[in-house]
């Protein structure tokens, strides 16, 4: 295991949407589906907006988020994105031994060092497919935290596996922000009451679209709860965000999303088809999640090779674990895909 140090070389505070800000650049970077949101939820919070000199009332979200895991309200807290959860979980809880399994998302362990703690890191080895070994992790961790399927890996752990981490007097946070990307939402732990000290964290920003209005939600025991929405402000989530939150839980919706999960997969078997077809790049196997994780020698004056023939690809070597030969793609539609495969080739033509 590693444990960081305040020389630590990645950047953690760097995310995707740093890639596409000041350039008009075709997105591979930003894990937000595309066309999103529909015009359905559009209507939807547009017409929100005749209430906003109300105080936001989030009981009716919070009981259709409980509702869609058949969990009790008081197991659920409707957040300001699944971001906003990890700094409520560095705050709230009185954890002495962190520890967070990469590669994956980079704000839990950002949020646990602004907190004051020192952080353990398991990191998952290329040579086994990023794949999580329970064993790997300390018996003496109070806090793990682990992403499934994981950003940037898109690896889908066995749901067994993850729920095998959990131990008494231990916190056992799993980031599911991608998992309604994945049919079925095989492997996922929402909704589980069994497992001891349990926090699944999801997110409404990918699917939907939403990642500028902020929601999503946090699962877990009603003690966890009640500690983490003590740390929170007042009125957190507004009331376009609560009724984004409960129109995404409607039957409909939950088929509109598992729709495009299983479009995401077509469309992801597709890109890694022609990826394979270049020498210079492998990808991470078993990909589930709407991104994949490549590697190619020199893969950072790639990706600036390619963000001069207009595509932005988001950079691996600010995960822990990972280095300058690692990139992410966005799964997209396929004629984005011939077109961005296109550039690749120019890419990797002028590279050599």
């Amino acid at each position: 295991m590693d444990t960081h140090t305040d020389t630590d070389a990645h950047d953690l505070r760097h995310h995707g949407d740093a890639e596409v800000r000041d350039e008009k650049l075709i997105d591979l970077a930003v894990n937000v589906r595309t066309n999103t949101p529909p015009d359905w939820l559009r209507e939807r919070i547009a017409d929100s907006l005749t209430g906003l000199a109300a105080y936001p009332d989030g009981r009716a979200a919070r009981a259709a988020v409980a509702e869609r895991h058949d969990l009790p309200s008081n197991r659920v807290l409707l957040t300001a994105g699944a971001a906003e959860a990890f700094v409520l979980l560095a705050r709230a809880l009185p954890v002495r031994r962190p520890v967070v399994v990469h590669p994956q998302f980079t704000e839990p362990e950002a949020a646990l060092r602004d907190a004051g703690h020192e952080v353990g890191r398991v990191l998952l080895r290329e040579e086994d497919g990023f794949r999580l070994d329970p064993a790997m992790v300390p018996e003496d961790a109070d806090l793990v935290v682990i992403g499934n399927p994981t950003n940037p890996t898109s690896v889908l752990h066995p749901a067994a596996s993850i729920a095998a981490l959990a131990r008494p007097g231990r916190v056992l946070v799993v980031d599911e922000a991608f998992m309604d990307a994945v049919p079925g939402e095989r492997e996922s732990l929402a909704g589980r009451t069994d497992v001891p000290g349990l926090v699944v964290l999801r997110s409404l920003t990918k699917t939907w679209g939403l990642a500028g209005l902020r929601i999503g939600y946090v699962l877990a025991e009603p003690e966890t709860i009640a500690a983490l929405e003590r740390t929170q402000p007042l009125w957190p989530v507004s009331t376009p965000a609560l009724v984004a939150a409960e129109a995404c839980m409607s039957r409909a919706a939950l088929a509109e999303a598992e729709h495009a999960a299983h479009r995401i997969g077509v469309e992801r078997a597709h890109l890694l088809a022609g990826l394979a077809e270049f020498d210079e790049v492998r990808t991470v196997a078993g990909a589930e999640g709407p991104f994949v994780l490549l590697r190619i020698d020199g893969a950072d004056a790639v990706r600036e090779r390619l963000r001069s023939l207009g595509f932005a690809a988001r950079r691996g070597d600010t995960f822990p674990g990972l280095g300058r030969n690692w990139l992410r793609l966005a799964v997209r539609d396929r004629v984005t895909t011939n077109r961005f495969l296109q550039a690749l080739d120019q890419a990797l033509l002028i590279g050599g």
